[in-house]
C-alpha cells in the first residue's frame, strides 16, 4: 500500500482507510499514556465522554497552567493559551457569545441557497475536466475554501497558503516545531491584519461582526479575537475537507453502489447518511492523543472511577460513537436516523459551533456529486491511496475518480 505522507514520512507504515480502524471496545476508564509520556485516563464509553465533556470538573484551561504535564512532543494551533477552545466557564462564554449567534441552525439554513449553489458549479467543473479526474483537488479541498471565503470575504484566499498555514497548525510529526512556529506566526499576523482592516472598514461578513460584537461586548482580547478568527478559517476548511474525502473513500466502494445512487436520488437520504459517516469515521488516526484532552480541575467520578484533581483524561469520541449500548452493532445502515447525537462535534460547552455548517456542505456535497455522477468510481484500489500524514487529520492526498 502506498502511504504517502504529507511531507514525506521515511518511517511511513501502510495505512487504512479511517473507517477501517479498530476502535477501542468500549469500557471503564483505563489508563494510558500520551506520546510525551502523561498519564491520561481514557473515556471510551458514550455516557463517560458525554458526562466528561459537558462536566464542569474538567477543562481546558487547566491543560496549560503552569502544573500541566507535557501534553505533545511538538506545538500546533490547538496549543494556544488565548484561543476560545482552551477557555473554561465565563471565560469561555464570553468569547463564544462574540461568534455563536452566527453559527445558529437558523443562521446557517440561510446559506443554504448558495451553498448548494458554489456545490453545484463545482461538480459542474469537475464533470467538465473529464473523466478521470482528481475529486479531492476539484471538489473536497476547494469546496469549504469557497465557503469560508464567502462567509469571511476573503476574496482571492490562497488555497495553497491556506493549505500550508493548516497543514502546520494541524501537525503532530510533519514538521519541526521551529516550522510550525514559523507558519502559526504567519497565519495570525495574516488574522491580526484582518482584525484590524474590518474594525476600520466593516461589512456584512463574519469577521467584521465578530469584531463589532467583541468591541461592544468587551471582555475579548486581541489577541483571543485574532486566534478566534484563525481558528474559524481552519476548522471551515480542514474538517470538511476531512470528512469529505474520507466519506468518499468509504461510500464509492462497490459495495455501497446501491446507497450512493439513493444519496444522489434523495437528499433526505444524503442528510442520514451525513449523519452516519461523520458518527463512523473519524477525523483522524488518534495518534496524538486518544481522544479530547481535559483535565480535572476536582475529583470527579466517571464511570464508577474516581479522575483525581489534576489528572489528564481522554474522552475517545470514536470508540463511543460505536457503543453498542447506544448504537445497532454490526454493518451500518447509512439511512438510519440517529436516536442519540453522535459525540463527533463533542458534546457540552465547547461543542462544536461550526457543526451545522460541516454537516450541510457535506450533505450537498454527497447528494449533488451523486446526483449527477451515480456511477462514479475510484479508479485504483484503497491500497493505493496517498494519505496525508504526520496530522491531526488524515484524509487522501488525492483521490482519482472515472464515470
Amino acid at each position: 500500500m502506498t502511504t504517502a505522507a504529507h511531507p514525506e514520512a521515511p518511517d511511513a507504515q501502510p495505512l487504512v482507510p479511517l473507517h477501517c480502524l479498530l476502535r477501542a471496545e468500549p469500557g471503564p476508564p483505563r489508563q494510558a499514556a500520551l506520546p510525551t509520556g502523561t498519564p491520561v485516563w481514557v473515556l471510551t464509553r458514550h455516557a463517560d465522554v458525554r458526562q466528561a465533556l459537558a462536566h464542569p470538573g474538567f477543562g481546558r484551561a487547566s491543560l496549560y497552567a503552569p502544573d500541566a504535564p507535557p501534553l505533545t512532543l511538538t506545538p500546533n494551533i490547538l496549543d494556544d493559551p488565548a484561543s476560545m477552545l482552551n477557555s473554561d466557564g465565563p471565560d469561555h462564554q464570553a468569547i463564544r457569545r462574540t461568534v455563536q449567534r452566527a453559527f445558529t441552525p437558523r443562521a446557517i439554513e440561510r446559506w443554504r441557497p448558495w451553498v448548494d449553489g458554489v456545490v453545484r458549479e463545482l461538480v459542474d467543473d469537475l464533470v467538465a475536466s473529464g473523466s478521470p479526474a482528481d475529486v479531492v483537488g476539484g471538489l473536497t479541498k476547494p469546496l469549504p475554501v469557497r465557503v469560508i471565503s464567502r462567509l469571511m470575504e476573503l476574496d482571492g484566499l490562497d488555497i495553497d497558503r491556506l493549505g500550508h498555514w493548516s497543514d502546520h497548525a494541524l501537525s503532530t510529526t510533519a514538521y519541526t516545531a521551529e516550522e510550525i512556529r514559523t507558519a502559526i506566526g504567519e497565519f495570525s499576523e495574516f488574522g491580526y491584519r484582518l482584525v484590524l482592516e474590518r474594525r476600520k472598514n466593516p461589512g456584512e461578513d463574519l469577521v467584521s461582526s465578530l469584531v463589532q460584537a467583541a468591541d461592544q461586548t468587551g471582555g475579548v482580547s486581541e489577541a483571543q479575537l485574532t486566534s478566534l478568527t484563525i481558528g474559524l478559517v481552519i476548522a471551515g476548511h480542514e474538517t470538511t475537507m476531512t470528512s469529505f474525502g474520507n466519506a468518499l473513500v468509504y461510500l464509492l466502494d462497490p459495495q455501497h453502489a446501491d446507497a450512493w445512487r439513493r444519496i444522489g436520488e434523495d437528499l433526505s437520504a444524503a442528510s442520514a447518511a451525513t449523519e452516519q459517516i461523520l458518527r463512523t469515521v473519524p477525523l483522524g488516526d488518534r495518534t496524538s492523543a486518544p481522544g479530547q484532552l481535559r483535565r480535572a480541575v476536582t475529583d470527579v467520578e466517571i464511570g464508577g472511577v474516581t479522575i483525581p484533581e489534576g489528572a489528564i483524561i481522554a474522552c475517545d469520541s470514536a470508540s463511543a460513537n460505536l457503543d453498542p449500548e447506544v448504537y445497532p452493532p454490526g454493518p451500518v445502515d447509512l439511512f438510519a436516523p440517529l436516536g442519540t447525537p453522535s459525540l463527533t462535534f463533542g458534546a457540552g460547552p465547547h461543542h462544536c459551533l461550526g457543526a451545522w455548517l460541516a454537516r450541510m456542505e457535506l450533505e450537498l456535497g454527497l447528494h449533488h456529486l451523486a446526483r449527477v455522477l451515480p456511477g462514479l468510481r475510484l479508479t485504483a484500489p484503497v491500497e493505493e491511496i496517498a494519505w496525508r500524514t504526520g496530522l491531526l487529520t488524515r484524509s487522501p492526498l488525492r483521490l482519482e475518480v472515472s464515470w
